[in-house]
């Protein structure tokens, strides 16, 4: 590990809006312990640097939000920004997403943003919209709740759009091409840097909302999709399909 990565874990540590191990016990305590008032909390999984997050804070002062991602030295950018902000309706969250639930109570939060992830081409259960963490996220939403989801990958918005007819959850907002007009004002407000990166390469940004539903029971879509013509992590270049 490199010494600048030492040294962002280092003063992580330090950090009061960072929970990170060893944990302490927030789950149902999140407002109580550290937000200090009964606004709605926001979540954002895989924030990666935080800047959606801390963007999003800035936004919205009448929320809270809380950053979820298993890199810390990311993490710490945004982190150390809130704290520089003086921004005290954000918080960060760093462990693996499979075991959120165990950091929030039932119906703790009110609302979930998927930012930029991976689109986790080979294996369904890994991809933050399968059935696999929609069950997760009944587990911690509100009745009601909303989970947004912005994408460039045309497989994992492929992807959730079916997830969708498969599963009757109420969709309010799905656009393939989110800056193509004057929709989701929201959604359009804030850009992270590599959607920026995507936007200047020409590729549109993909958006859709839904509402949680009382389901009981979850459909895995099974269809084919084809895959994404070019590279989600090294984002400086494509590749054609055939190469893959």
């Amino acid at each position: 590990m490199g010494k600048n990565k030492l040294k962002k874990f280092a003063e992580m540590e330090t950090f009061t809006n960072v929970f990170q191990p060893p944990y302490e016990p927030m789950a149902g305590q999140w407002r109580e312990k550290f937000f200090h008032n009964n606004n709605p909390i926001v979540v954002e999984l895989g924030c990666g640097r935080g800047e959606y997050t801390v963007g999003l804070a800035e936004r919205y002062p009448d929320k809270n939000f809380i950053g979820v991602d298993i890199k810390g030295a990311r993490m710490w950018a945004g982190a150390k920004q809130a704290i520089e902000k003086g921004l005290n309706n954000v918080a960060f969250l760093r462990t693996q997403i499979e075991f959120i639930t165990e950091f929030f109570s039932a119906g703790e939060i009110d609302e979930i943003w998927i930012t930029f992830c991976d689109p986790q081409m080979k294996k369904a259960t890994k991809r933050l919209t399968s059935t696999y963490f929609m069950q997760r996220y009944h587990k911690i939403l509100k009745p009601n709740g909303l989970i947004h989801l912005k994408t460039d990958s045309p497989f994992l918005y492929t992807y959730t759009t079916e997830m969708l007819k498969l599963n009757p959850y109420p969709v309010l907002a799905n656009t393939d091409d989110l800056y193509a007009g004057n929709l989701y004002p929201d959604a359009r407000a804030l850009q992270t840097h590599y959607e920026r990166q995507w936007l200047d390469r020409g590729l549109s940004i993909k958006y859709i909302e839904w509402q949680l539903a009382p389901l009981t029971e979850w459909h895995e879509p099974t269809i084919e999709i084809e895959k994404d013509t070019y590279r989600s992590y090294g984002r400086n270049y494509t590749v054609s399909s055939e190469s893959k």
